[in-house]
């Protein structure tokens, strides 16, 4: 179990929230209502034209309070993801694509409006609740390297399945597969330390895909990389996005890689705008 493991050594200041990520705990307050989740309501919300959305967005509004005035990151926010689909999120710096990805994945919670995963609201979820749904349907690919690195790459990759509350005997076999999935099982004993940049973000990917998610969220997955290996990261996902059918929502600066995509969102003064893939790359915006 997770427990026993943090007893052998002491975790890193990040540890608690690099958890959170996959259904460690959940600091914010729940809202008064909460439902309970339905696996099997998963993909199933029709929508007009009786099309069948993986995700929907309805009036999505997110603000701060900065002194005595509200800093409003985006407002009124609708739109879909179809089950499948590859989607990419551009905009500039500070525009606030982390922010509707962290909503999208459950770590934050909206001012205002809805998140639906096929006919699950999660922005009225409990916070163990939501925890629980994070680990369960979402898997997290982030630019800032979040393994932890008083543990080995397995043991980093196992971390999901311990949280959910399988053993290291049931979990170690899954774990390892993953690695071989992205190419590191001869790597699974070392450290993050002892990790090149691009092996350690496919560890955070091998530790995405554990769980087998319907969701892939990933935040700027290439930012820290150079060319060479950004390119392999993104052939990586690509590979693992049509194999395993996931949903996919990528934020990236990297508008090659944008235009891939099935379509691309631009993030732009709080608001959404639709962009061809051929446009992306040769719009000023973003």
């Amino acid at each position: 179990m997770v427990s026993e493991m943090f007893d052998m050594r002491k975790p890193s200041a990040g540890a608690g929230e690099t958890l959170k990520h996959f259904g460690g705990g959940y600091s914010a307050p729940p809202r008064l209502r909460s439902q309970v989740i339905d696996p099997s309501a998963r993909m199933k919300v029709a929508m007009p034209g009786d099309e069948v959305s993986a995700i929907r967005v309805v009036n999505l509004s997110k603000a701060y309070r900065s002194g005595a005035a509200n800093l409003v990151v985006f407002s009124g926010l609708n739109f879909e993801v179809a089950p499948g689909e590859k989607l990419a999120l551009v905009g500039e710096s500070g525009a606030g694509k982390s922010t509707l990805l962290h909503l999208l994945g459950g770590l934050d919670r909206p001012t205002d409006g809805a998140i639906y995963f096929g006919q699950q609201d999660i922005s009225i979820l409990s916070g163990s609740e939501l925890a629980e749904f994070r680990n369960r349907e979402i898997g997290f690919v982030w630019q800032i390297q979040s393994l932890l690195a008083e543990f080995s790459a397995l043991e980093n990759v196992m971390m999901p399945l311990l949280i959910r509350g399988q053993s290291r005997v049931q979990a170690e076999p899954q774990a390892m597969a993953r690695l071989h999935e992205v190419g590191l099982r001869d790597r699974a004993s070392h450290r993050a330390g002892e990790l090149s940049g691009g092996e350690q973000q496919r560890v955070v990917l091998a530790r995405a895909l554990v769980g087998n998610p319907s969701v892939l969220l990933a935040d700027e997955p290439t930012g820290n990389l150079d060319f060479r290996t950004g390119e392999m990261i993104m052939g990586l996902l690509e590979d693992l996005h049509r194999s395993r059918q996931f949903t996919s929502i990528h934020v990236t600066h990297n508008l090659t890689f944008a235009r891939r995509a099935d379509r691309v969102l631009a993030l732009e003064r709080g608001q959404l705008s639709a962009l061809s893939s051929a446009l992306a790359v040769e719009s000023p915006h973003v």
